[in-house]
């Protein structure tokens, strides 16, 4: 039926906005929506905690222009600064230009660090006008005032237009300001095969949404003449793209790395070509015999091969590359059953326990006995076995879901305490997890349960000011902290040289800038996939950003709050479950679709969306727009609640799975306790669907309600 796949809110989040709530004691479901916090909780400086301005800068013109008026005659001097700056850019955006004009007269003698933007404010207010001459004359200056930075571009675009030498320059000069690829594909127009043209984009417009086609058309008329170093960055942007196919071609081409000849054989293994991919990982071993790339591609090869001519090269993982060893013998375990030799498989798994048993393999092979062993009712062994892989593999994913089956095995043999201790011990170690929610919810916090979560309205401290970006110049974090997310982006894309292999700041940094200006897909996967980072200073990097609120707040954002609030009351449904559902759905993209075309924040369904319309009588919507969206999509999962007498769980489920298959898995396994069935689900995808909704929804309760937070702080 429907498909899994800003308002201006930025949240006083984790630890920082605890310090603030100590004492609060009214229940979740009395509390009202967004209550506004402390606004000093996200900025970093001293300075910046005083300002006044950053206090309205990220809310609706409208709302802001009185207090902003106010702040230009008065107060610190940057606030006056930062004040007149926005007011004229709304007075701009509502077409006052000879308002805009008033307000950035003089400005930048004093506020030099964003004296080209106000350049460029100026220019577009006389072209506002109508004044040509003076437009002109203002573009000019910005060009010739300003030549390091890189918002001349604006400048080259608008006077090219008349001379093309212009535009010249910002090929030349600023190759990757959004600008300048706009220029290229507008000359590209005239000459569609231009190769410098073709790379230009090829290099620095990845976020375009027709980006593939510049890149098939420049290896279909070049590709005969491109060097390495030209086919690396092609091999990239198919990367990027998730084409993985065409990027294993381009990876073949570029410099013969270690990295690329890995990704040129996992482009073909992704893009099913079997054997290819196996002559490319034969080559990468052989071609890179000690690079940790081989490491992965010896076990990847083995997955490709049959179990007896797989297994020398798990032997060989075992022998030349200890860090992957516990998983190469455990694969090889896998394999010796699948050939019947179940005593040397089992040889194999305990050799992993005692050789190897900080390792992943370790992990999976406990947490086997560990089910193994529940599923037989011998609870103490399962508990025994849940115990030691949190003490062994405390940093592993199946970590925080052993850890609350300890709790619950605990409670099964009657070991309150031991259980007690178990659940606090997800929430202290684990506290983003699903578990930590299920977790919470056993130790009596208030949070909802599945069959309670439905009516909750929670209250949620938000904030408007922003912190300091981690990487970039000062002129972009200032645009930042103001609002100016299309211009802090803008700039970005020509500071950003490092795409292919960004620093932790630098991915954090483009994951927050994307959120600004509705990039919502790709920034939560820049921000998630920090995790991923396996290089031990890079990891430090990592846990030390991760005890920051603003790494939180990027990765559970409000976008779209105002209808979700809207249709979330229509339908009598919590706010923070429908906002958890859109996350995992969409990502908050409002145009995505799916290969079925599951369309929009909710993903749903052109005739499910139809259906919901008759029933609604709703004569005219789009399944693209938000506001449509979401008021079909809340529809339906109110419409899942009342199949399910308000049970979240089997809502959730069936939203994903559809009702028929919910029905089946309640005929087989029955629901007398929850957790369980959602382990015994015996769709991959439903069960993990139905784990991150509510995982979210956990994260959105965790950071944003001030009684949740107090009481994760008192832990």
């Amino acid at each position: 039926m429907l498909e899994n796949r800003r308002t201006q809110v930025s949240i006083a989040l984790g630890l920082s906005l605890c310090a603030l709530l100590v004492g609060a004691t009214v229940p979740v479901s009395q509390l009202s929506l967004f209550d506004r916090g402390d606004r000093s909780l996200l900025l970093q400086s001293e300075e910046d905690a005083d300002s006044a301005v950053l206090a309205l800068a990220l809310l609706d013109p409208d709302a802001r222009a009185d207090e902003l008026a106010i702040l230009t005659e008065g107060g610190e001097k940057r606030d006056r600064l930062r004040a007149r700056y926005l007011l004229a850019v709304d007075r701009l955006s509502r077409g006052q230009a000879d308002g805009a004009i008033e307000t950035l007269d003089g400005l930048e003698k004093d506020y030099d660090l964003l004296a080209p933007y106000i350049l460029l404010q100026r220019a577009k207010a006389y072209e506002t006008q109508g004044n040509t001459a003076k437009a002109t004359e203002t573009w000019q200056k910005l060009a010739q005032s300003y030549s390091d930075s890189p918002v001349i571009a604006e400048a080259y675009y608008t006077l090219g237009k008349n001379d093309p030498s212009y535009w010249d320059r910002a090929i030349a000069e600023f190759p990757a300001h959004p600008r300048t690829v706009e220029i290229a594909r507008i000359r590209l127009k005239q000459n569609p095969t231009d190769r410098d043209l073709l790379l230009l984009v090829a290099r620095h417009g990845i976020y375009l949404q027709d980006y593939g086609s510049y890149l098939e058309r420049l290896v279909q008329n070049h590709g005969s003449q491109l060097t390495p170093e030209q086919w690396e960055a092609i091999a990239f942007g198919y990367w990027e793209k998730q084409d993985y196919g065409n990027g294993a071609k381009a990876y073949a081409k570029a410099p013969r790395t270690a990295e690329n000849a890995y990704r040129a054989a996992r482009g073909l293994q992704i893009d099913g070509k079997r054997q290819e991919a196996r002559e490319a990982y034969r080559q990468l071993i052989a071609e890179f015999p000690d690079a940790e790339q081989s490491a992965t591609g010896l076990l990847r090869l083995a997955s490709l091969l049959d179990p007896k001519e797989a297994i020398p090269y798990l032997d060989r993982a075992i022998a030349n590359f200890p860090d992957r060893a516990g998983d190469a013998l455990f694969e090889r375990s896998r394999l010796l059953d699948s050939l019947g030799s179940n005593t040397s498989a089992q040889q194999a798994r305990q050799s992993v326990l005692t050789q190897y048993s900080n390792s992943d393999a370790a992990a999976k092979i406990r947490w086997n006995f560990a089910q193994e062993r529940a599923a037989a009712g011998d609870y103490q062994q399962a508990w025994q076995w849940g115990q030691e892989l949190g003490n062994e593999n405390p940093d592993h994913e199946l970590a925080p879901q052993a850890g609350f089956w300890v709790g619950k095995w605990a409670r099964r043999l009657g070991r309150q305490e031991e259980a007690r201790q178990a659940f606090e011990h997800v929430l202290k170690q684990y506290p983003q997890s699903y578990y930590a929610w299920r977790s919470a919810l056993y130790l009596g916090w208030n949070v909802g349960d599945f069959t309670t979560v439905r009516p909750l309205t929670p209250q949620v401290v938000r904030q408007t000011e922003r912190v300091v970006l981690p990487a970039g110049s000062d002129v972009l974090k200032e645009l930042y902290k103001l609002g100016r997310d299309r211009e802090a982006w803008n700039l970005w894309q020509v500071e950003f040289t490092n795409r292919p292999s960004p620093s932790v700041a630098e991915q954090f940094t483009d994951g927050v800038i994307r959120l600004g200006v509705g990039d919502n897909l790709d920034a939560l996967f820049m921000v998630s996939s920090l995790a991923w980072r396996d290089r031990p200073e890079e990891r430090e990097q990592y846990k030390i950003l991760k005890q920051q609120p603003h790494y939180w707040e990027a990765l559970y954002p409000f976008p779209f709050l105002d209808p979700i609030l809207e249709w979330s009351r229509e339908r009598q449904l919590n706010p923070l479950l429908v906002t958890a559902l859109i996350r995992q759905e969409s990502r908050f993209m409002p145009k995505i679709r799916s290969v079925v075309d599951a369309t929009g924040l909710m993903q749903v369904m052109p005739e499910t969306g139809e259906w919901i319309a008759q029933k609604i009588n709703l004569k005219d919507y789009d399944l693209e727009k938000p506001e449509d969206n979401i008021k079909l999509g809340t529809w339906f999962l109110a419409y899942t609640h009342e199949e399910y007498n308000d049970n979240s769980l089997l809502a959730v489920a069936s939203y994903n799975a559809g009702p028929g298959a919910v029905a089946g898995w309640l005929d087989r396994f029955g629901f007398g306790d929850p957790d369980e069935f959602v382990e015994k689900i015996p769709y991959p995808e439903t069960r993990g669907y139905v784990e991150h909704v509510f995982e979210n929804y956990w994260n959105y309760l965790r950071l944003y309600n001030p009684q949740i937070a107090e009481k994760m702080k008192q832990l």
